[in-house]
């Protein structure tokens, strides 16, 4: 059953490209909701989509999408139609869209599309990840050697003040943020980052969801903030993505200087 949800997942997320790309060079009607986060046309469109194509497919689960919600299940599609909005309403092609099916809080089918690249990351717990169906893997580099690059989110009214974790991580490591805390969860997977950090929690489970189990099928891990499992069809406590070798000094440098507002 598994490969018919990847294969779901597959075609939703072409299709999803294919509203990005309409949309990315044209006036994408982006604006700001009261959280003062961006939405365009594309993420509506997009999320909407999959709703109707859920209710089609499999009337009995349901969807949590970052721009709409469709039923209550244990069987839960969930989705960031966009991740990195600000950069695509601004014709920047970061982005990319993500979708997870997620059964009993834990997602067990991930997919991750680039329109831009025409690259499909996809996972099947237990089955390994791919790129265009390629195998895929994480890197083995430590925190300790300057040529690994690692990622982070930052934002004002973010869940965690992360400031003093990056300057100390970043006298062992380069950090980038590139505007799409899953585009760059996905380089994790591939090996081309070893870390990501993203202290977000209010239905951000839509940025993670699809990357708990591509990252994890790549050989890395994925946490709350703090080091612990956590459901997916929820609001999150954070998240540290990491090719796995680095995430015990990681979260340890994390518990130095962050309280856990959860614990």
């Amino acid at each position: 059953m598994e490969k018919e949800y990847l294969k779901f997942a597959k075609e939703i997320a072409y299709k999803a490209g294919k509203i990005m790309l309409k949309y990315f060079n044209e006036d994408n009607k982006a604006r700001y909701k009261e959280d003062q986060t961006i939405v365009t046309i594309a993420d509506t469109e997009i999320n909407n989509y999959l709703v109707n194509k859920v209710k089609e497919v499999f009337p009995t689960h349901s969807v949590d999408g970052e721009e709409e919600q469709f039923g209550k299940s244990n069987y839960v599609w969930v989705c960031d139609p966009i991740d990195g909005t600000a950069m695509y309403a601004r014709h920047i092609p970061i982005a990319v869209f993500s979708l997870a099916l997620v059964v009993e809080g834990e997602p067990i089918v991930g997919v991750v599309y680039d329109p831009f690249t025409d690259k499909l990351y996809s996972a099947i717990k237990g089955q390994g990840a791919c790129c265009n169906d390629k195998k895929i893997h994480v890197t083995d580099k430590k925190l300790d050697n300057m040529k690994s690059v690692c990622h982070y989110d930052m934002w004002n009214d973010a869940e965690y003040d992360i400031y003093d974790v990056i300057k100390e991580l970043g006298k062992k490591s380069y950090f980038v943020s590139i505007g799409s805390i899953t585009h760059a969860s996905i380089y994790v997977a591939t090996g081309d980052f070893n870390l990501a950090i993203f202290p977000g929690s209010k239905h951000k489970n839509c940025d993670i969801a699809a990357i708990k189990v591509i990252v994890e099928e790549a050989g890395g891990k994925v946490t709350d903030f703090f080091g612990n499992e956590q459901r997916y069809d929820e609001d999150i406590n954070g998240a540290v993505i990491s090719n796995g070798e680095l995430h015990d000094e990681v979260i340890s440098i994390i518990k130095k200087y962050v309280k856990n507002k959860k614990g």
